[in-house]
């Protein structure tokens, strides 16, 4: 609006410097692209996230299977971590021994993080395992792959209006500078002369 405002502003002004009216049609078209084009990168970049992760999450659910572990023996918890961030994630499973039969047929065992609050053995849980039978993570779901690319989509749109304006505060910088140095450049010719007018000298 500040742009609109300098131009219709400047029209007709006859104090108008060329300078005034640059500055007032870059501010124009800074907002123009931030209006128009942050939005369209935003969105293109959360479209084509989009899909990658679609894509991610296809392979990964084509490549991981769930599988039922069975607690062989409750493990000691490590020590007591102190960061809060670190350690909610950590402290919401339990580590234990367990057999299960991977994909392929074959039995395998080992330490593994379980959801079970109390763990006993016997019990049952599920783990996720690539085709050989190695556990790996949970693969990723559709939500969570569509939160992922808006959250990209946003953030790149952002990126978008921050370098427009960027661009612009640059370009705004640089052409106040210019007009310094010229006020300068006609001070030191005018300095010497300044104030002897009239005095006959």
């Amino acid at each position: 609006m500040r742009a609109i405002a300098g131009l219709w502003r400047w029209r007709h002004n006859p104090l108008r410097r060329g300078t005034d009216l640059a500055e007032a049609w870059l501010a124009l078209a800074a907002l123009v692209l931030i209006v128009v084009a942050a939005p369209v990168v935003g969105a293109v970049a959360g479209v084509l996230t989009h899909d990658a992760l679609l894509r991610s999450v296809q392979a990964q659910r084509e490549a991981r299977h769930s599988v039922t572990a069975t607690v062989l023996q409750k493990l000691d918890q490590p020590p007591l971590d102190p960061d809060p961030e670190t350690s909610s994630a950590r402290d919401a499973h339990r580590r234990v021994l367990a057999s299960w039969t991977g994909p392929d047929g074959s039995g395998r065992a080992g330490t593994v993080a379980s959801d079970l609050k109390s763990p006993h053995p016997g019990d049952r849980f599920r783990v996720w395992t690539d085709a050989e039978g190695n556990i790996v993570g949970r693969p990723l779901d559709t939500a969570t792959a569509t939160t992922h690319a808006a959250l990209a989509g946003l953030g790149a749109a952002l990126a978008c209006a921050g370098l427009v304006e960027g661009t612009r505060r640059l370009i705004v910088w640089r052409a106040v500078r210019r007009r310094h140095a010229r006020w300068d450049q006609a001070w030191d010719k005018a300095g010497p002369d300044w104030g002897r007018a009239g005095t006959g000298a």
